[in-house]
C-alpha cells in the first residue's frame, strides 16, 4: 500500500485523530466544548486549565489539525467549534473492524 493510496490516507486520518485523543488535556477540551454547546473562545478554554498559554495553544492546534475543532475568527477572538464528524468517521470505522460477525 502506498502513502497516496486510499488505505494510506485512511491510516493517516486514523493516526491524526487517535494522536489528538492520546493526551488527557485534549480529550478534556473536547468534552468541555461538547458540554458548553460545542463552541468556546480560546480564552474560555484556557481558563479551564492550569497550563500555560503556549501549551493550550499547542493542544488546540493539534485538535484543529486532526479536524476535531474548527477555528472561527470573530473580531480579535478565536472561537473553537467542535466537529465530531472525524471522530465518528475515523474512530467508528476503526472500531467496526472489531465487531463480531456472529
Amino acid at each position: 500500500m502506498t502513502a497516496g493510496s486510499r488505505g494510506g490516507r485512511d491510516l493517516d486520518d486514523l493516526d491524526r485523530v487517535f494522536s489528538a485523543l492520546a493526551h488527557h488535556s485534549r480529550r478534556t477540551i473536547l468534552l468541555v466544548l461538547q458540554l458548553r454547546g460545542g463552541e468556546m473562545t480560546s480564552g474560555e478554554i484556557a481558563g479551564r486549565f492550569d497550563h500555560s498559554w503556549p501549551t493550550i495553544t499547542r493542544h488546540l492546534r493539534i485538535l484543529e489539525q486532526a479536524g476535531l475543532v474548527h477555528v472561527i475568527l470573530r473580531g480579535r477572538e478565536r472561537v473553537y467549534r467542535l466537529d465530531t464528524g472525524p471522530l465518528f468517521a475515523v474512530g467508528g470505522s476503526w472500531l467496526r473492524r472489531f465487531e463480531s460477525t456472529a
